[in-house]
């Protein structure tokens, strides 16, 4: 197996002189930065189709305690449509070929198959014009697949005991089958570990695994990266997976709005695990959303619903500096206000459980493209770089596809229905309008500001997901 070459800071880069990068072969040392979701499905990909020079690199561990992958569990649908030829083909939405592959993913290959959790979903809202979106947006398949509920009939989707609340103003629809929540860490993982066993070395959770640039060569070239130890890492080709941290490599020219959310965590009683079992994900479009408890922990997590925090004026800010975007950081207790809407959500859906102390918290970062669309393309400026960003919060559900995603494009073979909807489009973020809510909902009708935060939680607790 050829090696990525390294040098030192204090060694000549030789770069040849050429318009089109180096001819990529099987055995051309390819360079994935980030081993995030993303970065752990390009792994994947690039391992079983046959690339035998291939490093990840991430200051992190994996999972990384940073990734929004890392987590107990993410809502997941599958969809019945498959492609069958035709016009049928040219008619049907980009996104619905996407969730296509996706599905096929979650179903199918063993990698992922076995934490796909087939429980149901319950999409609902409590405002007519947030029912109305439910209705035009969370209806993906044969609307008679769906039973409607209103108020307290909520509370028959889940064995008696559970749903206790009396769901004011509530309506929605219960999807029984073809939905659900798959164990978002434990996919992750396998993700990774598979592409390790087919030959992907994963440099990761020391400062040589931390990228500080990107090399450039001649005509545009990016050659390899610098790493916190001083290294150089010259590579063929270097894919950029970096998540909401790629802005602070690379110039996106707007395209990418790092955002956070939040979430909790409640601990059950063993004698309460059997009640809380195989339930259908509840998400209430305005509220949150809550799935079932965790196996190790014991955990049942929730979400408050809202369109975002970013970081314009926060922490890791200098607030003698100009603004340099919303910056991603880590912490691991949200905001107090959050808190309240978490426990305001189960006050209207589990009211037995509203007041117990939380067990665990954290915030969780994603990058917002303007369009919500991903960004998989080849860098126009620099034909040897190929971008995976923009996973615009719903980016781990596509873990079992996106890096084939990712490697059509690195082979040049992406098709035409997929490179138009990933191209690089910075003239979607012209004037871009950080605070748009892009078809979010939540209590919170604004994007907010961690340096708006007042008060944090204290949770006690020294996990790092």
């Amino acid at each position: 197996m050829g090696l990525v070459q390294s040098r030192s800071e204090s060694e000549e880069l030789q770069v040849e002189n050429v318009s089109h990068p180096a001819r990529l072969k099987k055995d051309s040392p390819i360079i994935v930065i980030g081993a995030g979701t993303w970065g752990a499905s390009t792994a994947l990909y690039l391992g079983r189709r046959g690339y035998t020079n291939v490093l990840v690199l991430d200051p992190h561990p994996y999972p990384s305690p940073i990734s929004a992958g890392n987590d107990v569990n993410k809502i997941a649908e599958t969809i019945s449509w498959r492609p069958s030829g035709g016009e049928e083909v040219d008619r049907v939405p980009i996104e619905t070929h996407i969730a296509a592959r996706t599905s096929e993913g979650w179903l199918n290959d063993p990698v992922f198959k076995p934490y796909y959790h087939d429980t149901g979903f319950i999409a609902a809202a409590s405002t007519p014009d947030a029912f109305q979106f439910v209705k035009e947006h969370e209806i993906t398949d044969d609307e008679s697949e769906y039973t409607p509920l209103a108020g307290t009939e909520f509370r028959q989707t889940m064995p008696e005991g559970v749903l206790t609340g009396d769901f004011p103003n509530w309506k929605g629809f219960w999807k029984k089958r073809g939905a659900g929540w798959v164990h978002a860490r434990n996919a992750y993982i396998s993700a990774a570990d598979e592409a390790r066993k087919l030959g992907v070395r994963f440099l990761t959770g020391t400062p040589e695994g931390k990228v500080t640039g990107l090399l450039y060569g001649n005509n545009g070239h990016v050659v390899g990266v610098a790493t916190a130890d001083g290294k150089e890492h010259r590579a063929t080709r270097t894919i950029m997976t970096a998540g909401p941290y790629a802005d602070k490599l690379l110039d996106f020219k707007n395209q990418l709005r790092p955002t956070a959310w939040t979430l909790a965590h409640i601990k059950l009683e063993p004698s309460e695990l059997p009640l809380y079992k195989n339930l259908p994900v509840l998400f209430n479009v305005e509220r949150g959303f809550f799935m079932e408890p965790d196996e190790e922990h014991h955990e049942l997590k929730i979400c408050d619903e809202h369109p975002g925090y970013t970081n314009f004026k926060g922490p890791c800010h200098d607030p003698e500096a100009e603004s340099s975007g919303s910056i991603p950081f880590a912490k691991h207790q949200i905001p107090e206000a959050s808190e309240e809407r978490v426990r305001n959500f189960l006050r209207e859906t589990m009211p037995q459980l509203a007041d117990r102390p939380f067990a665990f918290a954290r915030i969780c970062w994603c990058a917002d493209t303007p369009d919500r669309r991903f960004l998989i393309d080849t860098h126009p400026d620099h034909p040897s770089l190929i971008l995976g960003v923009g996973g615009s919060g719903h980016g781990f559900a596509h873990i079992t596809s996106i890096g084939g995603f990712i490697v059509d494009e690195l082979e040049g073979r992406l098709e035409k229905r997929f490179k138009d909807a990933f191209r690089w489009r910075p003239e979607t973020a012209v004037d871009r309008n950080w605070q748009d809510l892009q078809g979010r909902w939540g209590v919170e009708r604004r994007v907010m500001d961690f340096g708006e935060v007042k008060e944090w939680t204290k949770v006690g607790d020294g996990r790092e997901y």
